[in-house]
Order: structure tokens, then sequence, then C-alpha cells
């Protein structure tokens, strides 16, 4: 495994645009961090989806972001959360 370079981004993911206010409160928490949020409105909303489906959607945001070279995840949608943290681990 390829280590990081230090100044690796933390990747923010959400269903569509709640999750900015997340983005915010890092922002201000992590003031030396850079950040890349992905906020999938193409999709939105998750809650209507099937588990299979949200599980699908959010493998597949935070595998782009994982390829972009995050350090670490932040689940911003909490259907997301809620449905595909086992199977984003």
């Amino acid at each position: 495994m390829t280590p990081l370079p230090p100044c690796a981004p933390i990747g923010v993911f959400d269903s569509g645009v709640g999750g900015l206010t997340v983005l915010r409160a890092l922002r201000e928490a992590l003031p030396h961090e850079d950040f890349i949020y992905l906020g999938d409105t193409a999709r939105l909303p998750y809650g209507t989806k099937s588990g299979d489906t949200v599980v699908r959607y959010a493998l597949q945001a935070s595998q782009l972001l994982v390829a972009r070279g995050i350090k670490g995840l932040v689940v911003a949608c909490n259907t997301a959360s809620a449905v595909s943290l086992p199977a984003m681990r």
C-alpha cells in the first residue's frame, strides 16, 4: 500500500447539498485541512432508494474519493451512513 502524502485531503460525501453544513463545521474545526466534497445531486434523494441501491451509490462515491487520494472519509448522508457503512469499510 502506497502511503498518502501528508497534505492528502479529507473526503466528504453526501447524497446532495445538505452535507455542506457538515463540511462547513469540519472546515471550522480543522482549518489547516483540505477537503473534497462530493454531493451526488444526480441521484438524490437516497431515502427513497432500496438498500442495495444506496450501498451501490455509496460505494461508487467512496471509491471515487479514495481514487482522489483522500486520507479519511466523512459520510454526511444519513441514509448512506445507516445502510452502507459496513460495505464501505
